[in-house]
């Protein structure tokens, strides 16, 4: 139920997620938010999606500024002749949530399309210890829809989709919601020759958001409206790829051009008015070089944008069933409009923008090994992250009726760690555990806000003809939720079931408990405590032909 304007993805604990850096690529196109650069993953439909690919690690060399942390790729299904498929699923907390989509394909032409409603009155998100009459459940209600048009030639693809969202969110108290309308138009054209491939994209994002701040009273049982805020933007850009392989070696190349406009307009209550916004252009180009000489394979790469050059280079060599890599690369992040001209209130806390903040770099280095065996597969990667002018939230003042920050280029950081995973098979179970170690530091000493040092994942599934079934347990150990460390959020774990089974031909029932043992936790200090979800269930039936 959080805000979308904390929905960012940070991978290897970079810094805090809000800012998203991490670039998000639906079928090659960006999905981020033009203002901000968070996600909206409710415009995403989990029946239509056919795979999800993630490479971390700075990627900015052949990706640009968003992609500081790595990349998402979330990929389509392929349409298929005669394709239906409808859901519904309902659930505690009123939560009703109902899919449909469907394919179809005339020779070489295919049309797709899916849509998605939700609803749900939501939870409390203040422990019932201190909640007060103004406090309500933070619900959300949202419609999301695509339709996509394909052309499937020998040597050339075209496809062309339109996805739109209508959201809307309940914050947790009587006088704080937001919403957002969006649409989004983008196109990808394909063309193969024996050892050539050239992709031409492009794309237009237009998006309304609203939202309303207040600032509540010690004992929660008043509230004053502080402010109206309206965000209209807009994003229109495009790319050009071009791909050469040959036996032993390929080269990737190309460029691209985004365009950025967003204007944050806050109405004062009880008087006044703040205005901000402005336009970025960027704009670069870039090509990557891959070279294999027997078991050893060679990259080298670079992105020439908004006047920096970000070098990339690294080495894999891999015998039997091990793989070592090495990699080194140079990156960095222009801040966002968001960072730049837009005030948020959270709880009692006032964050302001600074339109004189400068891009933040990273030098990063990482290096790892792999094992592949019949059924197990184990992978082991360290890596070194030191970030320059890294935008955060700065504190200025804090009191006992609130507290002031403001987006600051912060000193220097350095993030170091090791992520791990080991995968398993035993005929029809799998497991698969993750462990991601982080230190990250400010030069000055605090701890780098929102990254826990350790975190982990454990998912053990049971899969053998029509049954799935799987059980999970996710875990966090402590983290700060402010640059100078005095709000400290302590580590939790959460355990997950989710199961499928198909009673019929194209029929299948499926559920899902979260939070099995409703553990409550903190995810956010506003100073005022914010928990996360309690036990959340829901059933479901799903038709597919």
């Amino acid at each position: 139920m959080a805000n979308p304007t904390t929905q960012g993805v940070s991978l290897r604990g970079i810094s805090s997620s809000g800012a998203s850096r991490t670039l998000l690529l639906w079928d090659g196109i960006p999905e981020n938010d033009p203002f901000g650069g968070w996600v909206y993953w409710d415009r995403f439909i989990p029946n239509e999606l056919e795979r999800i690919e993630m490479s971390r690690g700075a990627s900015t060399s052949v990706f640009g500024d968003l992609a500081l942390g790595g990349v998402i790729s979330v990929f389509s299904q392929e349409p298929t002749r005669g394709h239906i498929d409808l859901g519904y699923e309902g659930g505690n907390y009123n939560t009703n949530q109902l899919s449909v989509g469907g394919s179809d394909i005339w020779r070489r032409f295919a049309i797709s399309g899916a849509a998605r409603a939700l609803n749900t009155d939501g939870y409390f998100i203040v422990p019932g210890t201190i909640r007060g009459t103004v406090d309500t459940p933070a619900g959300v209600e949202f419609v999301a829809g695509n339709v996509r048009l394909d052309y499937l030639g020998a040597a050339d693809r075209l496809f062309v989709r339109l996805d739109m969202l209508a959201e809307h969110r309940a914050n947790g108290t009587q006088l704080t919601t937001n919403s957002t309308g969006l649409g989004s138009l983008g196109g990808n054209y394909t063309h193969e020759w024996s050892h050539d491939q050239v992709s031409v994209l492009g794309y237009y994002t237009s998006e309304g958001f609203h939202s309303s701040f207040s600032s509540v009273a010690s004992n929660r049982n008043s509230e004053r409206l502080t402010s109206l805020q309206t965000v209209p933007s807009s994003a229109e850009g495009g790319a050009f790829l071009w791909n050469h392989h040959e036996s032993r070696w390929s080269v990737i190349g190309g460029a691209d051009v985004e365009r950025v406009e967003g204007t944050s307009t806050d109405h004062l209550f009880p008087s006044g008015s703040r205005v901000g916004g402005g336009v970025q252009l960027e704009h670069g180009v870039f090509a990557q070089v891959n070279y294999r000489v027997g078991s050893l394979q060679l990259f080298g790469g670079t992105r020439y944008e908004v006047g920096r050059v970000n070098p990339s280079a690294g080495v894999a060599w891999g015998r039997s069933r091990l793989r070592a890599h090495g990699a080194v690369y140079k990156s960095f992040r222009t801040p966002t409009l968001n960072e730049l001209y837009r005030d948020f209130r959270v709880g009692n806390t006032d964050t302001q923008p600074n339109p004189l903040l400068h891009p933040e770099t990273l030098f990063g280095s990482e290096a790892g090994v792999d094992w592949y065996g019949e059924s197990t597969r184990i992978g082991v990667t360290a890596f070194r992250n030191d970030l320059n002018g890294l935008i955060t939230n700065v504190t200025l003042s804090s009191s006992a009726s609130g507290i002031i920050r403001q987006r600051q280029n912060a000193s220097n950081a350095l993030s170091r760690g090791l992520e791990t995973t080991v995968k398993q098979s035993w005929g029809n179970f799998r497991g698969e555990a993750s462990y991601l170690f982080v230190h990250s530091q400010y030069a000055t000493g605090p701890m780098v806000p929102q990254v826990p040092r350790h975190q982990g994942s454990a998912d053990l599934v049971y899969q053998r003809h029509r049954t799935f079934a799987s059980f999970g347990v996710r875990s966090y150990s402590y983290q700060f939720d402010d640059d100078v460390n005095h709000f400290l959020l302590p580590g939790f774990a959460v355990v997950e079931l989710a199961g499928s089974q198909q009673i019929s031909h194209g029929f299948s029932v499926h559920g899902a408990i979260d939070n099995l043992l409703s553990h409550q936790y903190l995810v956010a200090l506003t100073p005022t405590p914010n928990i996360g979800e309690p036990r959340l269930w829901r059933v479901g039936l799903r038709w597919s032909h």
